[in-house]
């Protein structure tokens, strides 16, 4: 089948249309920027079907590599990271459900960064064919994902700051406020507790600090009674603390009142 076929096979309108999943991850990220029409939400539902099961740290895409497709991810939790040559590494970018990777990369010769699953993730790569489409035909859709972007840019920003002007406690703090409302809003966190597949390795690689200094600042924040880390499940017991330590404002990922909480 040519990529046309497979293009005109997902987006087309006379395709069988299923019915929409109020669970799926990628139309709940999307609508909650702008409207969709039924129409939207099947083309939607249709792209991130047959989602892959890819295992826990596995990489999708290696820096160096040409692009091939965006990368969708349906379930579980992905990382962009960077490696220097003498193997240290920064996490610059945690992928939850719903979240597209590099919707323009099909503009880069090379890809400048490494994607990596975390946990067992469910993965969708999108031809960039389909996605050339889509954001043609489908204005609410196109405008949806310009804005994902530009959030995504946003959070960049805001874990710059992070490293560059807050304490280790006030890092982790920020980073734990962050995951709960962005799981929340595509329904994979309760009201105060999510899967965290994170290593303290991990963590010491996104917020920029040494091993040592991550676990005392997680001993720190078990002591003030503020969160409960137990196995792959992070429980935030006071979530105003936390806020309150990490100066945690939500507004730069323009969630409106989805995050008022």
């Amino acid at each position: 089948m040519t990529v046309a076929s497979i293009t005109d096979t997902v987006l087309s309108s006379h395709s069988p249309t299923p019915l929409f999943d109020p669970s799926n991850a990628l139309i709940r990220k999307l609508e909650g920027f702008n409207p969709l029409s039924d129409a939207d939400r099947a083309v939607l539902q249709r792209i991130s079907a047959n989602a892959h099961l890819i295992g826990p740290r596995v990489d999708l895409v290696r820096e160096g590599d040409p692009p091939d497709g965006v990368i969708l991810i349906m379930e579980g939790l992905a990382c962009r990271q960077k490696h220097r040559a003498n193997g240290a590494r920064q996490i610059t970018a945690y992928l939850v459900p719903g979240d597209a990777c590099d919707l323009d990369v099909a503009l880069l010769a090379r890809m400048d960064h490494t994607i990596t699953t975390l946990s067992a993730c469910r993965v969708v790569r999108i031809p960039f064919d389909v996605v050339r489409r889509l954001m043609d035909e489908h204005p609410a859709i196109a405008r949806s994902l310009r804005l994902g972007t530009l959030v995504d840019e946003a959070t960049l920003r805001e874990w710059l700051v992070n490293v560059g002007c807050r304490s280790a406690i006030e890092r982790i703090a920020h980073l734990f406020c962050e995951l709960l409302v962005r799981l929340q809003v595509v329904g994979c966190a309760s009201e105060n507790s999510y899967e965290f597949p994170v290593t303290q390795l991990d963590l010491a690689d996104t917020v920029g600090l040494s091993n040592v200094h991550v676990n005392r600042s997680l001993q720190e924040l078990r002591r003030q009674g503020v969160i409960e880390l137990k196995g792959r499940t992070l429980t935030i017991l006071d979530r105003q603390r936390l806020k309150s330590i990490a100066e945690f404002d939500s507004k730069y990922l323009h969630l409106g009142s989805r995050a008022a909480a």
